[in-house]
């Protein structure tokens, strides 16, 4: 039977006609999971390569407001997990979707949130094969909240891991920083800013492929999201033993997110990112890494921002425009919250 509501009531969470009503007009015809089980059962030609290895990663999306320009709760969901698997070394191959849906939630919006979902997932190779529902009442959630968890393949002899990070190395991001989080930022319409800026939510397997394909000697990767470049530069580092250095001037932002901090009192090191990671490499393999990064869409803006040393292990240190040096440390609290 076709859903005639428009809004989501608790009925449509207690197990019965009406739950099923929702589900199967909202969520199975896009998704298309293999039958109606409480699980996937899945097979995979990957799986069966000597060597081979599973990865498995779960992640929680809170964001405010839900839909955003550059995409919405869902598409966040789909990259995030996507990427945790890319970085480290997995090719992403299944994901699980949960929806936690506030009482008086329009049936549109998520409608709106699972296409852009499977769209996400198809262009990245990725199938979401389970998934759960609840309902809640009204103030227990903020409209909506997606849990995803996904499932990949590490090919045999592929390691990635920030230990492996060695003095020499350079670290390389694919794109600009700090756009998803000044696009947040703007988008609640809590201050008078007026922008053009949008979210980099992307899904970044393929580009890791591309890398990986070209500069095997990759040691590790980590996507900047919650805490930006900064915090994740910090997890390596401490994990790796080595410091960094990065360059200031290298540093790739777009002028709208640069003024928005300096207004603010933001440091854009710190802003989220949701299609943009930093990879260490070879430095005999940098420049390979770099035009694979940059034949790709989500990579064409990819530039070296700096490099492993063997001084101050586990401290991130800038070199500043006027010649200086400053240590960027882990972000303490939060700059903005809900983000993804």
């Amino acid at each position: 039977m076709a859903l005639r509501d428009r809004i989501v009531t608790l009925a449509h969470g207690g197990g019965g006609r009406a739950m099923r009503d929702l589900i199967e007009t909202v969520f199975t015809p896009v998704f298309e999971p293999p039958g109606m089980e409480d699980q996937a059962r899945l097979m995979d030609a990957a799986l069966q390569e000597p060597g081979a290895r599973l990865a498995f990663t779960t992640d929680s999306f809170v964001v405010t407001p839900v839909e955003f320009p550059g995409g919405d709760i869902g598409t966040l969901a789909v990259c995030g997990t996507i990427n945790d698997l890319a970085v480290g070394g997995a090719r992403p191959l299944w994901l699980s979707a949960a929806f936690i849906i506030e009482e008086g939630c329009e049936v549109e919006l998520l409608e709106r949130v699972v296409a852009s979902m499977q769209r996400e997932a198809a262009a990245a190779g990725v199938r979401i094969v389970t998934g759960d529902t609840k309902v809640v009442g009204r103030g227990a959630a903020d409209r909506l909240f997606v849990t995803t968890s996904g499932v990949g393949v590490i090919p045999p002899g592929r390691e990635l891991s920030a230990a492996r990070v060695q003095p020499g190395h350079v670290a390389i991001v694919n794109g600009v920083l700090g756009d998803h989080g000044a696009t947040i930022l703007a988008a609640r319409g809590d201050l008078a800013l007026s922008t053009d800026l949008r979210s980099d939510c992307a899904a970044l397997g393929h580009l890791m492929e591309a890398v990986l394909a070209v500069a095997p000697g990759t040691s590790c990767a980590r996507d900047a999201t919650r805490g930006g470049l900064a915090s994740a530069l910090n997890e390596i580092a401490a994990a790796a033993g080595v410091g960094v250095v990065v360059e200031e001037d290298a540093l790739p932002l777009r002028d709208e997110v640069r003024g928005m901090c300096e207004i603010l009192g933001l440091d854009p090191l710190y802003l989220a990112n949701e299609g943009t990671l930093v990879a260490f490499v070879p430095e005999s393999e940098a420049d390979a890494a770099l035009a694979a990064m940059r034949s790709r869409a989500e990579g064409r803006n990819a530039v070296v921002v700096g490099r492993a040393v063997q001084a101050h292990p586990g401290q991130v240190r800038m070199a500043t425009s006027f010649g200086g040096m400053r240590v960027v440390d882990m972000l303490v609290g939060e700059q903005l919250p809900r983000i993804c």
